[in-house]
């Protein structure tokens, strides 16, 4: 049942700020519906791969999110795409590169994720990122609230189920 809760708040997180591309998604027959609802279904099925915590599952839910990527606009994809790495012990440099991408689109796991990363080696870094959160429309709304936010960040990362 906690994998549900978890999995749940993931989506509630991700998909929740997807609906502005420029054009109605909401009108059936619109130009870029079609394209929107692919693009949900590949952070959608990235996600889910990425869940699964099966490495033989990582090559495509990398191969989803950059083509999810080239439509989004939240940086979600990005902070996927640096969770994958992070598993896959990929250069570290390469992994805060994806997350500061992420962020500078201000998604919220990302910037989280910078600053427990940052805290151990860099305090006044991870302060800067704290107080970026805390600007966050997501933030001042409560929900997720930092604190939230590091537990699924610190789960998602997680090398144990």
């Amino acid at each position: 049942m906690k994998k549900w809760m978890f999995f749940g708040a993931l989506l509630c997180l991700g998909l929740g700020g997807c609906a502005t591309h420029g054009c109605d998604t909401s009108a059936p027959g619109s130009p870029c519906r079609a394209d929107y609802l692919l693009y949900q279904n590949d952070m959608l099925q990235a996600k889910l791969l990425i869940n699964e915590r099966r490495e033989e599952n990582y090559e495509l839910a990398s191969a989803l999110l950059k083509r999810a990527a080239k439509q989004d606009a939240t940086g979600e994809a990005e902070f996927y795409q640096a969770v994958l790495l992070i598993r896959l012990g990929a250069d570290e440099h390469q992994v805060n590169d994806m997350l500061k991408e992420s962020a500078d689109r201000k998604y919220p796991l990302a910037i989280a994720l910078l600053a427990e990363r940052t805290a151990t080696r860099d305090q006044e870094k991870a302060l800067i990122y704290r107080s970026q959160y805390d600007e966050l429309d997501v933030a001042k709304s409560g929900y997720p609230s930092f604190a939230q936010a590091l537990i699924v960040v610190n789960k998602l990362v997680a090398r144990n189920k």
